[in-house]
């Protein structure tokens, strides 16, 4: 049972893109701080958030590391996630919701209270080792950054990429922080066998924006130099613009696309803000934190994307929205791309891959 409460907020927290204990939908109970006049007069207690929340991470030992997907707007069928929850803190994330499973918040717990997979590499391997396996590209890091900043100290999605490459197994990755250029000596080496393709994701370019929805993910400048580097050393990399977001971001979209190419990124793509579940309630309290003014008017436009609601989940719809404004960001896209010259990634080759071969000394007799 949970006791944490969602308590009147008065100020964002350093550092944080969430403001509070958001409380998960599958918690049994949980307790509400009301203003009850002596607020000014009071002394912080238990109710209300830290307002310098620590980091803490986890370890725990994975059962399976390989998730599927069937859905029809996704480009992948496999991915795998080295961590639960991101210190990045990225506001709008949509993965925020599946701390929730956890009894845990949405809210400040998805950026603070991390789990780290430290049994992943041979979780993995195991996969890969097993009877009937069938090898398909795997999307590293999708419910969580695999470039997060405590991978500086547990390196789990290095563990995971040299298994990949010891396999020739190809994978995707997506990311947000310029870590990525740590392993350049494996990316570099897999994608000559086209086993590798990195996307970028750049919300905005304004770094005091960034700092607010985004606060502990790389600035947008490095995430650009990180781009570059991978592309000058034959990494293909790609930009997402996402989310775009109506009267925040949405502006900037044939600028970033404009400095990402110039970075060298062959291939773009956006996704609209989704708002499932409990992130429709860290967002708008986010939106009266940082944009009071127009915050009315930034959910009237989502909601007009949405079909008159906060989310609409259906496949072809989740990721572009319906509506004239979803019309128009979808034709600005279309002509930026057009005009900058992007095209595809090189598809990425399943034919190497092979089976880890035995541990054991027998194994290295054949």
């Amino acid at each position: 049972m949970s006791t944490k409460a969602q308590a009147p907020v008065a100020a964002p927290l350093k550092g944080r893109g969430a403001a509070s204990y958001v409380p998960g939908r599958y918690e049994v109970a949980t307790t509400h701080a009301e203003d009850d006049g002596w607020e000014s007069l009071r002394t912080r207690d238990d109710t209300d958030p830290d307002p310098h929340p620590d980091t803490r991470v986890h370890e725990e030992r994975a059962r399976g590391i390989v998730s599927r997907n069937d859905s029809p707007d996704i480009g992948f069928g496999q991915s795998v996630n080295p961590y639960r929850g991101c210190e990045h803190g990225c506001v709008y994330c949509f993965a925020r919701p599946s701390h929730a499973y956890l009894n845990l918040s949405p809210g400040l717990d998805f950026e603070t209270r991390l789990f780290a997979k430290t049994n992943a590499a041979e979780r993995l391997r195991a996969e890969f080792s097993r009877k009937g396996y069938r090898c398909s590209p795997i999307a590293l890091g999708i419910n969580t950054d695999a470039y997060q900043p405590i991978e500086r100290r547990y390196r789990i999605t290095r563990s995971l990429i040299e298994v990949m490459a010891q396999c020739h197994h190809p994978f995707s990755l997506i990311t947000k922080n310029a870590l990525v250029t740590r392993d350049l000596d494996l990316l570099a080496p897999l994608a000559q066998q086209q086993l590798v393709t990195v996307y970028f994701s750049v919300t905005t370019l304004d770094n005091r924006l960034s700092s607010k929805m985004e606060p502990r993910a790389s600035a947008p400048h490095a995430r650009l130099e990180a781009m570059r580097a991978l592309a000058e050393a034959g990494v293909p990399v790609g930009v997402m613009v996402a989310p775009v977001i109506p009267m925040i971001n949405d502006r900037e979209l044939e600028a970033i696309l404009e400095a990402a190419r110039e970075a060298g990124a062959g291939a773009a793509g956006y996704v609209l803000l989704r708002l499932p579940h409990e992130l429709k309630d860290i967002w708008r309290e986010w939106l009266q934190l940082h944009h009071p003014e127009r915050a009315a008017h930034v959910m009237s436009l989502v909601r007009q994307m949405r079909g008159g609601r906060d989310y609409d989940s259906r496949f072809g719809k989740r990721m572009r929205g319906e509506g004239p404004f979803a019309d128009l960001v979808a034709a600005r896209f279309e002509r930026a791309r057009r005009k900058l010259g992007f095209g595809r990634l090189p598809p990425l080759d399943a034919t190497r891959f092979r089976a880890p071969a035995d541990a054991g000394p027998q194994g290295e007799l054949f």
